[in-house]
């Protein structure tokens, strides 16, 4: 499926999802790199796993990634519908691939825990998780108040290196998508639809060397900061050297992505951040962040936000409709290089930002 595809399909997740009948990430551009494994493979049928989404299957698959050998190996799950305790967690180890079919559903366990995922990898490397489905339990959950469980992900990846995921979907979990930090290095993210999560569709906090490539980060909307990614290091971390590619943020009740705080080197190239309930791209306090060759429309506030922070860069870009909510407003194309009050709906520099780079960028 081109990729033109596959992202008019993802944009009808919009509506409530069928299981078995969504639509999944299609090939993708970007090849990502082959982590080191050893030859076993195992399947989580042969360790108990029925798949029924009846049975509880989460002691079966942590016993097939047990027993693996100190050289690792695959895990592999067949179609069929898995229900997981995100309690308790599939812990993940090193030098392993947890390769799914694109049928198989891990679906949480209603719970009320304040913070659970479905699969967790700390302090593991070499680690790839491939293919399949996550789907949290955000609309049954027992929320204690409304502004807890935030912590509730389908993919936590904590303080690993050499970490893939790619070719997966992820829905409908109380908190993120996929959340990663705890001094992470080496990840890298391809051709995932991570929607309609209630916190985030990808959370980088204390994180070096990321890499997100042909994925969507949709519809978040639930608990602060609800946006498609949101970068941002907890107190004290940082969080640098973020590369972000041919993505598509689009729906989210707030930011496509926002760049928060201790943030430095960060690039936006060939991205798609569209129809968010505010801002499309925003930076508090960072450095060094890159927005090129993107196209940013129909956000209901202003396109791109340079808040706060320095050496920031705003070029070879598209921009269409950006501030919708004051109403539509048509205009003959033209090119501007630098800044100019007559697109401020699509731009927005604040004196707080400094040593601001705007190159030619197109206006529709």
């Amino acid at each position: 499926m081109p990729r033109r595809q596959f992202l008019r399909n993802s944009a009808l997740l919009a509506v409530p999802f069928v299981l078995g009948g969504i639509s999944l990430p299609a090939a993708a551009a970007y090849v990502p790199p082959t982590r080191t494994r050893g030859t076993t493979v195992l399947s989580v049928k042969t360790y108990g796993a029925v798949g029924d989404g009846i049975h509880d299957d989460t002691a079966a698959f942590q016993a097939a990634i047990n027993a693996l050998p100190t050289a690792g190996g695959t895990v592999v799950v067949p179609a069929g519908t898995y229900l997981i305790d995100a309690t308790k967690n599939i812990k993940l180890r090193s030098y392993m691939l947890l390769s799914m079919d694109p049928q198989a559903i891990l679906k949480a366990k209603t719970n009320s825990a304040i913070r659970s995922y479905i699969l967790l990898a700390s302090n593991r490397t070499q680690v790839e998780i491939a293919g399949g489905q996550l789907i949290g339990d955000r609309d049954t959950h027992g929320y204690v108040t409304t502004s807890t469980s935030e912590w509730n992900h389908g993919i936590q990846i904590l303080g690993c290196t050499n970490v893939t995921i790619r070719d997966l979907y992820v829905a409908k979990c109380a908190g993120d998508g996929i959340c990663t930090g705890g001094n992470t290095s080496d990840l890298v993210i391809t051709n995932v639809i991570s929607t309609q999560n209630r916190r985030q569709g990808l959370s980088i906090t204390q994180a070096n060397n990321v890499k997100v490539y042909d994925s969507e980060f949709s519809y978040t909307q639930g608990t602060s900061p609800e946006c498609g990614i949101d970068i941002e290091p907890d107190l004290t971390y940082t969080a640098s050297n973020i590369w972000i590619e041919n993505c598509r943020l689009n729906n989210n009740k707030k930011y496509g992505i926002n760049i928060y705080k201790r943030v430095s080197q960060v690039t936006l190239n060939a991205c798609t951040i569209e129809s968010n309930g505010s801002c499309g791209v925003v930076t508090v306090e960072c450095s060094y962040v890159t927005v090129q060759n993107c196209t940013l429309q129909n956000n209901s506030a202003t396109g791109v936000q340079f808040y706060s922070g320095s050496n920031l860069v705003y070029k070879d870009s598209t921009s269409y409709n950006n501030y919708c909510r004051l109403g539509n407003k048509d205009r003959v194309d033209f090119y501007l290089t630098g800044y100019a009050s007559k697109v401020s709906r699509d731009m927005l520099i604040k004196s707080t930002a400094t040593n601001v780079t705007i190159g030619t960028n197109l206006f529709k």
